[in-house]
């Protein structure tokens, strides 16, 4: 079954709804923003993270326009020194390659290994847009569905507040 495919049967099963739009690959918040069907206000930005000792793998959901300190997340969570995941652990735990990070991502995490960080202000979006764990399509649902199926996934989860400065 296509990558895509497994997402939205996974949602349908789930009864949620959702928009999908499909596009030319693409790899950044910047290159999303050049393509016209795309509304960049809804996307979130997504990051893959570990600790150090790679003991323990964050997945962290935040508005596109944030910036995101690292040392003041260790800190919030407190970990150990935070660094981007490989893009090996990106595939071994997310079913991910680079450019598609993506929460759905957790539907390939049967092990329940990485944790969800949800930045509070995603909570007030009307939508949001994130890829279907490939970079040539966007699927747009609300984020109480998003957090429907982290929850129904089993990945633990936490909101932080982030300001404009980062965290």
């Amino acid at each position: 079954m296509e990558v895509i495919e497994k997402v939205l049967t996974r949602l349908d099963n789930l009864n949620i709804d959702y928009q999908l739009i499909k596009h030319k690959p693409v790899y950044t918040i910047n290159e999303i923003n050049q393509i016209n069907e795309i509304d960049i206000s809804f996307v979130l930005k997504n990051l893959f993270l570990t600790d150090d000792k790679k003991q323990h793998y964050y997945l962290v959901l935040l508005k596109n326009d944030q910036q995101l300190d690292l040392k003041k997340l260790r800190k919030v969570l407190k970990s150990r020194r935070l660094t981007f995941a490989s893009e090996e652990d990106l595939n071994k735990y997310l079913g991910l390659k680079k450019g598609a990070v993506s929460p759905l991502g957790i539907l390939n995490d049967h092990d329940k290994i990485v944790d969800v960080i949800i930045d509070k202000e995603i909570e007030k979006m009307i939508k949001i847009g994130i890829h279907p764990n490939i970079n040539t399509a966007t699927i747009y649902l609300s984020f109480t569905d998003l957090l429907k199926v982290i929850e129904s996934n089993g990945n633990r989860h936490c909101f932080i507040e982030l300001n404009d400065n980062g965290i």
